[in-house]
């Protein structure tokens, strides 16, 4: 089986996307908790970037989530 990183980026992105929603945050709130740019936060949200593992960390403690969450 070959993974494909763009597919898995956007999977990652849309479960953020669906963590944010799901805490009734807008994306100028998690992106002030996670202290980045709004706009850096939408183009992660919408797979345009391809997230660090210490960026995702930070995500997943502002949403106080598990990172393993992004990849169920």
């Amino acid at each position: 089986m070959q993974i494909d990183y763009n597919d898995e980026i956007k999977r990652i992105a849309l479960k953020i996307k669906q963590l944010r929603k799901d805490r009734k945050l807008t994306v100028q709130e998690l992106a002030y908790r996670c202290d980045m740019e709004r706009s850096n936060l939408s183009r992660l949200e919408a797979g345009r970037s391809n997230p660090t593992i210490k960026t995702l960390c930070i995500i997943c403690n502002a949403l106080d989530v598990a990172i393993g969450r992004l990849f169920e």
